[in-house]
């Protein structure tokens, strides 16, 4: 199984996007894919289920909300695997091409107080090393994710919030690897070297921690999917061509794959319950650039 944090630093680059069509194509190939939703947005969660779906049947008790919320109690923290939803439009879908299937654990609006909760838990928003939960909290994801029920799956995908709070930081913690969505323009490539550098820091502080207590960690950036490029007749357009080549200056790995921005095909795609790549008479340019780079990450992975 492989695991594989979905972050950027900046909003609206298009990492659920990427998520939910990732995970929708290896679902399509006969792959069992677990997507994990932590972003408050819960952006991801709305890609499959109706915003009034969501209140009505799972926003009370089907979200890692209250999965969080039993790992932060001191009594046991219930399974995660509780709160594992197999949503039904996407899936139908998936099953007429094969055996694969896509399952996701669901976001909430009210994510943002987990946060605080978390830092009052290890004294603090600095996360104290010394706090005697230091290494539990930081594990709580890791841990369920090892267990026996997930054993069949075989990739994890962990909708990131654009932060590196403590929600965050158990999502890295899982991790085998980071996936990097980013625009090609400035904002979107400025953070990419923070986040790296934020990643040793977390590798270094945890490991140093963790001793010989646990295992040690080591999340990589598997890659930097740039995302939303604009097409001319000629290519990428001018004012995006330099930024396509940012990521060689920090030394991180560049997908080859790159998405193009169709807001007529990824805009209504939540609203059907289905990603872009999966819709019927979608745009063959798009859905054959989210097969590619589903070909490239499978590749990456090896798997």
């Amino acid at each position: 199984m492989n695991v594989v944090s979905v972050i950027n630093y900046k909003g609206g680059v298009g990492k659920t996007t990427l998520t939910a069509n990732l995970g929708a194509e290896l679902a399509a190939r006969g792959r069992r894919v677990l997507l994990i939703d932590l972003d408050p947005q819960a952006s991801l969660t709305f890609s499959f289920f109706q915003p009034t779906q969501w209140e009505r049947e799972l926003a009370e008790e089907r979200t890692i909300l209250q999965w969080f919320g039993s790992v932060l109690d001191t009594g046991p923290t219930e399974p995660l695997e509780k709160y594992v939803l197999t949503p039904p439009v996407v899936n139908e879908l998936i099953g007429r091409t094969g055996e694969g299937r896509l399952d996701l654990v669901a976001s909430h609006l009210m994510m943002v107080d987990v946060d605080l909760d978390f830092a009052a838990e290890l004294g603090g928003s600095r996360f104290q090393h010394g706090s005697p939960r230091f290494l539990s909290l930081h594990r709580a994801l890791a841990d369920e994710l090892a267990g026996e029920a997930f054993a069949g799956y075989d990739t994890v995908l962990i909708d990131c919030p654009p932060n590196f709070t403590m929600v965050t930081r158990t999502g890295i913690v899982a991790s085998d690897h980071l996936l990097v969505p980013a625009r090609p323009d400035y904002l979107s490539t400025l953070g990419i070297d923070y986040l790296r550098k934020k990643v040793s820091e977390l590798t270094r502080d945890y490991n140093r921690v963790a001793g010989t207590a646990v295992a040690r960690i080591n999340p990589t950036i598997l890659g930097v999917v740039f995302t939303m490029v604009q097409y001319a007749n000629n290519g990428p357009i001018v004012s995006q061509r330099n930024y396509l080549n940012q990521p060689d200056t920090i030394e991180a790995p560049v997908f080859r794959q790159s998405i193009r921005d169709n807001k007529t095909l990824f805009a209504p795609a939540g609203e059907q319950g289905i990603p872009a790549v999966l819709i019927p008479d979608g745009n063959p340019h798009v859905q054959y650039e989210l097969q590619q780079l589903a070909s490239e990450f499978l590749a990456k992975t090896r798997t």
